[in-house]
C-alpha cells in the first residue's frame, strides 16, 4: 500500500497560486493550523479559501495570501468576529462570498457528488441573493410549485483537514464530539492533505479510534498525511486538548494594532518550521503561568 507520509511544507508546496483551497474544522475548532502555518511560510498567493472560517482565514488574510473567501462565517467562537478577516473585509482587500451555512454545506455536498447544484431551502428569504445575484432558484420539477435555492458546487483544488489519528496510508479518525464536515471537504477536492495528532500503524487505527464511526476519512480521499502534534493549535482538538484561550486572546489583541501584530508575528510566525513555533508557544505558556503566579 502507498505510504503517504510527508511534511507540512511538502504538502503545501503542491498548492499553486490561484488555487481554491478548502480548510476543514469549524471556527476555532480543530483547524489544520500546522498546514495553515506552512502556507504562511510558502510563497503561494491569490488563493480562494473555502471555509467555515476561523483563524485560518484571518491569518491568511493578514499575510495577503487570499484573493477571495467563500464562507458561512468567520469567527473565533469565544471572540465572535475574527479580527484580521474583519479588517480585510472593511478595507475591501478580499473578495467575499458569504453563504447561508446550509447553502455552504449543500455546496460541499454538490461538489462531493459531482452534481451541478444541490437544492436547499437555506438562503430563501435572506439577503444571500442580493449580495450574490448570480445565485439561482429552481422550481420543483414534479409540479408542486415549490421553489428552492440551487446551491452551486464548492469545487476545491485542495482540501486541508486535521484529524486526531491517522495511518501512513491516509486513513484518519476524528474522535472528538463533532466531526464537522471534513470528509466532505476531502470528497469535494481534487487532492486532500490530512494532518493528525498521531500516526499509528494501520492495524492499530480502529482500536485506537475507539469507534468504527470515527474512521470517516478513508485513504482513497487523501493525497498526503502529516504527523503534527498539537497541529490544531491554537484552536481546540478534543479529546487531546481544548482551545488555547490565553493565546487566542493575545492573538486578537495583537491583531487590533499594526505594531503589536508585527511583534506577535515575529515571535510566533517567523519560524522556519512547526517545532520552532511549538517551542515559542511553550515559552508563551510558561511566561503566562509565571505572570499569573506573580499576580496572586
Amino acid at each position: 500500500m502507498t505510504d503517504k507520509r510527508m511534511t507540512a511544507d511538502e504538502a503545501v508546496s503542491r498548492v499553486e497560486d490561484g488555487m481554491t483551497v478548502g480548510i476543514g474544522g469549524w471556527g476555532s475548532r480543530r483547524k489544520p493550523m500546522a498546514l495553515v502555518r506552512a502556507l504562511l511560510r510558502s510563497p503561494v498567493k491569490d488563493l480562494t479559501v473555502v471555509s467555515y472560517g476561523g483563524p485560518d482565514v484571518g491569518l491568511l488574510c493578514a499575510a495577503g495570501k487570499i484573493r477571495k473567501v467563500v464562507y458561512g462565517f468567520v469567527s473565533l467562537d469565544s471572540i465572535p468576529l475574527e479580527p484580521h478577516f474583519r479588517a480585510a473585509r472593511e478595507a475591501g482587500a478580499v473578495e467575499a462570498l458569504e453563504l447561508d451555512e446550509g447553502m455552504f454545506l449543500a455546496g460541499l455536498r454538490a461538489a462531493a457528488l459531482r452534481l451541478p447544484f444541490m437544492p436547499v431551502r437555506g438562503g430563501i428569504g435572506s439577503d444571500v441573493r442580493r449580495n450574490a445575484p448570480f445565485l439561482r432558484t429552481v422550481a420543483d420539477p414534479y409540479g408542486s410549485g415549490d421553489e428552492v435555492m440551487a446551491a452551486p458546487p464548492l469545487e476545491l483544488d485542495v482540501a486541508l483537514v486535521h484529524a486526531n489519528l491517522a495511518d501512513a496510508r491516509g486513513n484518519a479518525a476524528l474522535t472528538g464530539p463533532d466531526q464537522f464536515f471534513d470528509d466532505l471537504f476531502c470528497l469535494a477536492a481534487r487532492t486532500a492533505y490530512v494532518s493528525a495528532e498521531r500516526l499509528v500503524p494501520t492495524a492499530d487505527l480502529r482500536q485506537e479510534a475507539g469507534c468504527l464511526h470515527s474512521l470517516v476519512i478513508h485513504r482513497h480521499l487523501t493525497t498526503g498525511v502529516i504527523e503534527a502534534p498539537r497541529g490544531a493549535h491554537f484552536t481546540e482538538c478534543p479529546p487531546e486538548y481544548g482551545r488555547d484561550e490565553a493565546f487566542q486572546q493575545a492573538y486578537a489583541r495583537a491583531a487590533a494594532d499594526p505594531e503589536s501584530w508585527a511583534v506577535f508575528a515575529d515571535r510566533f510566525l517567523s519560524h522556519p518550521d512547526e517545532p520552532s513555533y511549538q517551542q515559542a508557544v511553550d515559552e508563551f505558556r510558561a511566561a503566562t503561568r509565571e505572570h499569573a503566579g506573580g499576580a496572586r
